[in-house]
C-alpha cells in the first residue's frame, strides 16, 4: 500500500497533493497495479496534468497539480510586428478596427488573423475579427455574449400568411418572446430543456452559481441587436441537404446568445486573464490570455462550451414556443455560432485556437446565416473554406455608426420611414438599432463572395426587438 511517507520519498509535497495522490493510488492498487506501476502513473499525471482533467481517477490530483504550477503573473514579450492577416472589404473598415486586430496579433500566442467586411471596433478584438492563437484562449476575443447565435426555421406554410394572418403572427412574437437585459419568464411559465440537466453545471463553483440564471433566462433574448422575426425566405435552387425545393417559404429568424450566463463567465475569466497579464499596456489589457494547459484555461473552455450548448438550447426553446403558438411545424432549420473559440487545423497543418468575435464559421460546405438589420435582408450561405480567412465570413452587416452616434443623428421618424418603405412592422426596437446605423448588407456580402456561396435570401416582415438600447 502506498503511504504518504512513500509519496514524500518520491518527491510529492505535503498537503492536498499527497491527499489526492493517495486516493488515486488506492484506486490503482484496487485495480491490480503494482506499487511501481502506480507510482509511475502518478508521475505521469504530475508531469502532464492537463491530460487528466476529465479522468475519473486523476481529475482532483490533476487540478491540484495545475493550480500549484500556474504562475501568479505572466510577463510576455510582445511582437514588434503583428502576425500576418488578411482583410475583406477594406474600404468599408475604419482604422480603429484594423488597429485592434493588429494589436491582438502582436501577442506572443497569436499566429494568424483575418478581418471581415462587417468589422468595427469592439473590446479587445474588433467585432468581425478572427484570431488564431497557439494553445491559449482569450476571453475578450470570444466576447461577453459567448456563443451569440443565429437560427433560421423554415415552414411549409405559404408566405402569404405574413399579410393574411399578420395580426396572429405578431401576437406570437409578443406573447412568446421576452426581450431585455433582465428579461425572464414568470416562475410558473419557465420553459424546460435537457440543457438544465447538463452535468457541467456542477463542474466548477462559478457554473454552480449560474444554474439559477440559466433556468430564469432560458427562452429569452437580450437587448441591442438581438431579435426574433418572421419573414420570407427565397431559395432560387433546390437544397438537397435540407430537403427543400426551390421556392418561397415562411421562415422565423432569431439572433441572441447565452444571456447572463455567458456574460458572467466572460467577465469572470476576463478578470482572471487580465490579472495574469497585469504587465500588458493599456491598449492590450483586454487581451489577456489563458494557457489551455492551466486550470483557468481548462475551466474557461469547459464554461464556454457549456454556454454554447445553452445558447443553442435558448434558440430551440424560442422557436419551439413561437412555432407552436402559430400552429406551425418546421421542416428544416439552419443555425450557427459567432463569439466563440474552436480548436481547428490551420493551412500549415498545425492546430490552433480560432476565435471568431462577430464572425461566422465558413468552412467548406458549412451552412450559416448572415443577417442584415431590422430593415434589411439577410442571407443563407454556404462556406467555401478559404484558408486565408481562417474559414470565416462576416456575422452581419456591421455597424457604421456607434450606438451613441446613431442616437445623436437618426430620428425615430427617419427610422420608421425606412421600415415603412420596405413593408416591415417593428415591435419594440431602439433607435440605436436603426438600419441607417449599419453598413449596406449588399456591399458587405459582395465583399466576401470568395468566402461564401449565397443559397437563399431572407426578407424580414415582422421584427421583434427590445425597447431598451444596447451597450453604448
Amino acid at each position: 500500500m502506498i503511504t504518504g511517507k512513500i509519496l514524500k520519498l518520491h518527491g510529492w509535497p505535503e498537503g492536498k497533493l499527497i491527499t489526492f495522490a493517495k486516493a488515486a493510488a488506492s484506486s490503482l492498487e484496487a485495480a491490480g497495479l503494482t506499487q511501481q506501476q502506480t507510482l509511475e502513473r502518478l508521475d505521469q499525471v504530475r508531469q502532464n496534468p492537463g491530460d487528466y482533467l476529465n479522468d475519473p481517477i486523476f481529475k482532483q490530483l490533476a487540478h491540484e497539480c495545475l493550480l500549484r504550477a500556474q504562475p501568479k503573473h505572466i510577463v510576455a514579450e510582445m511582437r514588434d510586428q503583428p502576425a500576418p492577416y488578411h482583410t475583406w472589404g477594406a474600404d468599408q473598415i475604419e482604422q480603429g478596427a484594423r488597429a485592434q486586430l493588429e494589436n491582438a496579433l502582436r501577442l506572443p500566442v497569436s499566429v494568424a488573423g483575418a478581418l471581415m467586411p462587417d468589422a468595427h471596433p469592439g473590446y479587445g478584438l474588433p467585432v468581425g475579427g478572427v484570431l488564431a492563437t497557439n494553445n491559449a484562449v482569450i476571453p475578450f476575443a470570444v466576447g461577453v455574449d459567448i456563443a451569440c447565435r443565429m437560427r433560421l426555421s423554415i415552414y411549409a406554410a405559404p408566405p402569404a400568411l405574413l399579410t393574411q394572418d399578420k395580426a396572429r403572427l405578431q401576437k406570437t412574437l409578443m406573447d412568446h418572446t421576452r426581450f431585455g437585459t433582465g428579461a425572464r419568464w414568470d416562475r410558473y411559465d419557465q420553459p424546460s430543456h435537457p440543457i438544465l440537466d447538463d452535468p457541467d453545471w456542477q463542474a466548477t463553483r462559478l457554473l454552480k452559481s449560474l444554474k439559477v440564471n440559466a433556468q430564469q433566462y432560458l427562452g429569452t433574448s437580450g437587448s441591442g441587436n438581438h431579435f426574433v422575426e418572421w419573414g420570407l425566405l427565397r431559395l432560387p435552387v433546390d437544397m438537397p441537404k435540407l430537403k427543400l425545393k426551390a421556392g418561397e417559404y415562411l421562415a422565423l429568424l432569431s439572433h441572441s446568445g447565452s444571456r447572463g450566463v455567458g456574460f458572467k463567465i466572460a467577465t469572470y475569466f476576463k478578470d482572471v486573464a487580465m490579472n495574469l497579464h497585469a504587465s500588458l499596456n493599456q491598449t492590450l489589457r483586454h487581451l489577456g490570455w489563458l494557457p489551455l494547459e492551466s486550470e483557468a484555461g481548462q475551466d474557461y473552455w469547459l464554461s464556454m462550451e457549456l454556454a454554447g450548448r445553452y445558447a443553442q438550447a435558448n434558440h430551440e426553446v424560442i422557436h419551439r414556443s413561437v412555432s407552436r403558438a402559430a400552429g406551425l411545424e418546421e421542416i428544416a432549420h439552419v443555425e450557427n455560432h459567432h463569439n466563440f473559440a474552436w480548436r481547428e487545423t490551420l493551412p500549415d497543418g498545425t492546430t490552433a485556437i480560432v476565435h471568431r468575435k462577430g464572425a461566422t464559421p465558413a468552412g467548406a460546405g458549412v451552412l450559416g446565416i448572415i443577417p442584415g438589420s431590422m430593415g434589411d435582408a439577410g442571407y443563407l450561405v454556404r462556406g467555401r473554406g478559404v484558408p486565408n480567412s481562417l474559414n470565416s465570413a462576416s456575422h452581419g452587416a456591421g455597424r457604421k455608426m456607434s450606438r451613441q452616434g446613431a442616437l445623436n443623428s437618426i430620428s425615430k421618424k427617419e427610422r420608421d420611414a425606412y421600415l415603412r418603405e420596405r413593408g416591415i412592422t417593428l415591435l419594440g426596437g431602439g433607435v440605436d438599432e436603426s438600419p441607417q446605423a449599419y453598413k449596406d448588407i449588399e456591399q458587405v456580402i459582395n465583399a466576401q463572395d470568395d468566402l461564401i456561396e449565397i443559397l437563399g435570401k431572407f426578407v424580414p416582415r415582422i421584427v421583434r426587438m427590445s425597447d431598451e438600447p444596447g451597450e453604448i
